[in-house]
């Protein structure tokens, strides 16, 4: 019987009411869309960690099967990483993506080197690894693209016995391993932190905007529920109306979501992080977490919608008289403090999952506290208002703080995200080195004089005009100021080999994957930011068209009572804009605080530039959603004779 009358009130609400419902289900939608993506943000590292495993070695100390080592070469200002395998007696098993162990003298390339050596001449790139053997599978990738070589060697070849220092940016030392399996590096697992941190900047917004999904049109669905308190329905038949229809429609929203998610995938993978792009299957999530989503989110719609019963259920009456709830208390506000205070205490020295959680609890209370503080801004305006708009825009913040916090909380959330990202766009790395290129090879000790002749030599063959002078244990080999990369990739070329297992670099090569770091987490900036607006303007624009449609009676009535439309719609937007300026505004300082104890340097121009942006973009979003809620008040004052559900 519940379950016929819910559908049959769900139905029966009219063409305004079925309005309602259709914001609910796209405010779920986007939701439920935008989570799984920062839940597959995290499984795709995470697989990427795995699939990179098996070039980290695990040194061990007895029971070898074979000696591993890698580095990093270059070409055409693009990392190629170099595997370095030997097999101790029986070949072991082949490392991802080979179909046998590479036996002494072998040569395997991923498709993408593989197709660049031969496009670009033999004496800048495929010289360097002559006669390959065939490709890489995709499982020995990181990303489609992605540029490696794998070289069989014999154990005793100079390559897989030379001594490297561990603190060398583009090498790791040759080591025993008894198998290929690896472990994920320390730049994979730095990435995870970076995703994890991230994803929590993206997900708790998520959150509230999926919880507070199930609060539009909250007075109308409110109303109907305490008539029939009313008449008769117990308080356990209203809480299961409530959460029927909320799962109903936040499942349909879920599954809608779900669908858009998949459609965007193939767009997604295009997102450049780590050096490349994104395998398609990295992005979908495991079914089971799918699965998982799709179950939590329209529970937590449903929860929501059940916190939210307690008025009516106590006192039904007091609901259909439209009496004012009692303000909330200033408790809000100190829990806000309490986390800000303990902050930095909880982000000093400590794991990124508590950094996490940190950060967690500082979003979440910026959205507790923001319901408290909007009722104040509501206060302060009605008793500061000049005109009629500012007075019935003050009136309703203090009438219903809860409802207008909904309509701002998600630019608020945004401004503590840009607010916090703004501090860490850090400038180190960002000067790139200057001067004619210098290819650089670490000898061994007592021998750069003589590697010093040999690199003459062999630059000199290969057409290659440059100084070659020995510094301490490295021999440098400086081009001309007219040398272009193809110059430099030949000079790279000659000099391969030079010493086995070390590469010749130059100081941009060093200096590469501290810039590659740098350049994703703007790019990981830009993604969060864009998904933080997705969220706070889809909030926005439903949340207002939601709140006219709470509230048709009493602008049909003061229509009636001969108030101009003109001055309904200046009390709309300054019921939006008066609370946003403020909040947003705190909300962007709380991020800032937040984000002074991972500060990397100073403030650079690019940081501030990116607060800027997201402030200006935040408010023409809000005032751009909120415009498209005047029709609706137009046609919802037009009816002469306005009445209840």
């Amino acid at each position: 019987m519940n379950l016929d009358l819910t559908w049959r009130l769900l139905k029966g609400g009219g063409r305004r009411g079925m309005l309602g419902t259709w914001l609910t289900l796209g405010a779920v939608a986007v939701a439920t869309a935008l989570l799984l993506f920062a839940v597959a943000a995290n499984s795709a590292f995470q697989a990427r960690a795995e699939r990179g495993a098996w070039r980290n070695p695990v040194p061990v100390s007895s029971g070898a099967v074979a000696v591993e080592a890698s580095r990093y070469d270059f070409v055409r200002d693009q990392a190629i990483t170099v595997i370095d395998l030997a097999a101790l007696g029986k070949a072991p098993a082949p490392p991802p993506g080979l179909p046998r162990f590479p036996a002494p003298g072998e040569v395997w390339l991923s498709p993408a080197l593989a197709e660049l050596a031969r496009e670009l001449p033999a004496a800048e790139l495929a010289d360097r690894y002559p006669d390959p053997e065939g490709v890489l599978g995709d499982e020995a990738l990181v990303h489609p693209g992605e540029l490696v070589a794998v070289v069989g060697h014999e154990p005793g070849a100079p390559a897989m016995t030379a001594a490297r220092s561990d603190d060398w940016i583009v090498a790791k030392p040759p080591a025993k391993v008894a198998s290929l399996a690896g472990k994920p590096s320390e730049d994979a697992e730095a990435y995870r932190m970076l995703s994890l941190i991230a994803s929590v900047l993206m997900v708790v917004p998520l959150l509230v905007f999926g919880g507070a999904a199930a609060r539009l049109t909250v007075a109308r669905r409110d109303q109907r529920l305490a008539a029939l308190r009313l008449v008769g329905a117990t308080p356990g038949q209203v809480v299961t109306m409530t959460v029927t229809e909320a799962v109903i429609v936040a499942l349909a929203g879920a599954l809608t979501g779900a669908v858009a998610f998949a459609l965007a995938v193939p767009l997604l993978a295009g997102i450049r992080m780590q050096g490349g792009p994104w395998f398609v299957s990295d992005l979908f999530p495991d079914p089971l977490i799918l699965a998982a989503v799709l179950v939590a989110v329209p529970l937590l719609v449903g929860l929501s919608a059940v916190a939210g019963l307690r008025r009516v259920v106590v006192s039904p009456l007091g609901v259909a008289k439209r009496e004012t709830p009692p303000a909330m208390r200033f408790v809000r506000v100190l829990a806000l403090l309490a986390v800000l205070a303990a902050f930095p205490l909880l982000t000093r020295g400590t794991s990124v999952a508590i950094v996490a959680v940190a950060l967690a609890l500082a979003f979440l209370c910026v959205n507790l506290a923001g319901p408290w503080v909007v009722g104040m801004i509501g206060r302060i305006t009605a008793g500061s208002a000049r005109g009629p708009a500012r007075l019935l825009a003050g009136r309703r913040l203090v009438d219903d703080p809860r409802s207008a916090w909904r309509t701002v909380s998600g630019v608020a959330l945004t401004g503590f995200v840009a607010g916090f990202l703004g501090l860490l766009s850090p400038a180190a790395f960002d000067d790139q080195a200057a001067g004619p290129p210098q290819l650089r090879v670490t000898a061994p000790a007592g021998q750069a004089a003589e590697l010093t002749g040999r690199a003459r030599e062999r630059l000199r063959e290969a057409g290659v005009t440059a100084t070659v002078r020995p510094v301490k244990n490295v021999v440098v080999a400086s081009l001309g100021s007219a040398a272009d990369a193809a110059t430099l990739d030949r000079a790279r070329t000659a000099l391969s080999g030079l010493v086995p297992g070390r590469t010749p670099t130059t100081e941009t090569d060093d200096q590469r994957f501290g810039t590659q770091i740098l350049a994703d987490v703007r790019v990981g900036t830009i993604v969060v930011l864009s998904v933080s607006f997705l969220v706070a303007i889809a909030s926005s624009g439903i949340t207002a068209m939601s709140s006219v449609l709470d509230r048709r009676q009493a602008y049909g009535l003061l229509r009636l009572a001969g108030t101009p439309l003109e001055v309904l719609d200046r009390a709309r937007r300054a019921e939006t804009l008066i609370p946003l300026t403020v909040m947003g505004g705190g909300a962007i300082l709380v991020g800032a605080f937040c984000a002074m104890p991972f500060m990397i340097g100073g403030i650079n121009v690019i940081g501030v530039t990116t607060l800027v942006g997201c402030v200006v973009v935040g408010f023409a979003g809000v005032i751009g959603a909120g415009a498209l809620s005047r029709p609706l008040l137009r046609s919802v004052t037009a009816d002469p004779a306005p009445r209840p559900d």
